[in-house]
């Protein structure tokens, strides 16, 4: 069963349009990035196009080659006075600490819920709530299952691992310096998050498994080895879509996950605006 991530995202912002009314009728959304990154410049397009039909407007900080840390935090001070919620668009410039950035956010105003363990968080993370969704939506079941989150990264494998762990799934955590991906063989749940296209092909996977494919880049056949019969440059998900013909529930790449994910970024942003508003 293919997931239609555009439908299910489709009926959340029919939802927010009506919510829209109610909230003040100016709402601004920062957003921190690097210059130069194709993929972020292509998400945040997606991100802008979602925030225009629902009335937000959007105030960029676009950080140079050269930015450092206090620069990205400087920018994080400067939306926070102005904007209702912040995203901190990874990746940032290498020389960056990430973890400094993002505790700065004010958690009032953290729409991706990227604030580091231990500090204040108000609202789930994007990738949780379209988890859920996918979940609810197609009675998957993670209880005593086994689950693969494939990467750790803030955005993807680490709020993911967290939220099947509170779904009391036996959790594995794989990445490039821990693991294997031989533990995908007799997985029931399988997260992607690595951000490496075609990475997970049909025979690394146990036939029947719930694959959710979050591991979004953008790419060119010029550039790196693409799945089999891509071409262009596109968006691509981290498994071969020939997976889709051995897993009982799967998201492809585009059109699965994504939309969600960009649905429930502004269903936390409308929240956090209702926080701030005592409504």
């Amino acid at each position: 069963m293919i997931v239609d991530g555009k439908k299910i995202a489709e009926e959340i912002l029919q939802e927010l349009e009506k919510e829209r009314a109610s909230l003040p009728p100016v709402l601004r959304l920062g957003v921190v990035m690097g210059a130069g990154d194709a993929a972020s410049d292509s998400f945040v397009r997606i991100k802008e196009r979602t925030a225009e039909r629902l009335r937000v407007d959007v105030s960029h900080e676009v950080l140079a080659k050269d930015s450092s840390t206090t620069d990205a935090i400087h920018a994080v001070l400067r939306l926070s006075k102005v904007a209702a919620g912040i995203i901190v668009q990874l990746p940032l410039p290498r020389q960056i600490t990430i973890a400094q950035v993002l505790a700065a956010l004010p958690p009032e105003q953290d729409v991706d819920r990227m604030r580091p363990p231990g500090l204040p968080r108000l609202v789930s993370s994007p990738i949780v709530g379209a988890l859920s969704e996918i979940f609810v939506r197609y009675t998957i079941s993670a209880s005593g299952k086994k689950a693969v989150v494939v990467g750790e990264g803030a955005l993807v494998g680490t709020p993911a691992a967290e939220f099947l762990r509170e779904l009391r799934a036996r959790v594995v955590v794989v990445t490039e310096e821990n693991g294997s991906l031989e533990e995908l063989a007799d997985a029931d749940l399988v997260v992607l998050g690595a951000g490496h296209p075609g990475l997970v092909t049909p025979e690394m996977l146990k036939p029947g498994v719930v694959l959710i494919d979050a591991g979004t880049s953008a790419a060119s056949d010029s550039h790196i080895q693409l799945p089999q019969g891509a071409r262009g440059r596109r968006v691509f998900g981290d498994a071969d879509p020939a997976c889709a013909n051995v897993a009982s529930v799967f998201t492809p790449v585009p059109g699965g996950v994504g939309p969600i994910t960009v649905a429930m970024l502004f269903k936390n942003l409308f929240a956090l605006v209702r926080h701030q508003q005592g409504l």
